[in-house]
């Protein structure tokens, strides 16, 4: 399994825009779920996803990233319509 540093360059590689515009991007592993957790923050709002570990190294091995791309640009447009978002 990869570590949570290299799925996190591997998000902000494929959002430049995260870390860069105020957005921060932490990834942690949840034993409970067996799934990465990737939070997203913006001042005091923040939002979750869920992603799945077979998932995730298959897109850090540069294999297939449709699934997590598609789940972080959800969050991220999310992010940035929630109404404290500047």
């Amino acid at each position: 399994m990869l570590g949570k540093n290299e799925l996190c360059e591997k998000i902000r590689s494929m959002f430049p825009d995260i870390g860069e515009c105020g957005i921060d991007v932490t990834v942690d592993f949840d034993d409970d779920k067996k799934a990465w957790v990737v939070d997203l923050k913006k001042g005091t709002e923040h939002l979750k996803t869920h992603l799945e570990v077979e998932e995730a190294d298959s897109c850090v091995a540069g294999k297939q990233c449709v699934g997590l791309g598609i789940q972080i640009a959800q969050l991220r447009a999310n992010l940035k319509d929630m109404p404290h978002f500047e």
